[in-house]
């Protein structure tokens, strides 16, 4: 079966004011944060992670952001973890 991931990532300054776009960090680390990998996709050949946040529907795109993906930005592909139905 295939279905969302949990990730954890380092959260920077920038990402608390996010309103929509593919995130790329630019500095001032405050901390981490768990969040659900939905999808992913690519937007004028950038390619992206479709994240669910937990933060309310009125931060970012409707509680959701874009993140790059491939580059293990905020260390995101680096901390990935799914479950197993048997």
């Amino acid at each position: 079966m295939y279905g969302p991931v949990e990730a954890a990532f380092t959260v920077y300054e920038d990402f608390l004011n996010y309103k929509s776009g593919i995130y790329e960090h630019i500095t001032g680390a405050v901390g981490g944060h768990a969040i659900r990998i939905i999808g992913w996709g690519v937007e004028k050949d950038t390619p992206y992670w479709l994240i669910a946040n937990s933060w309310n529907e009125d931060w970012g795109e409707n509680g959701y952001f874009r993140m790059l993906r491939g580059h293990d930005e905020c260390g995101i592909e680096s901390e990935v973890t799914a479950g197993r139905i048997n």
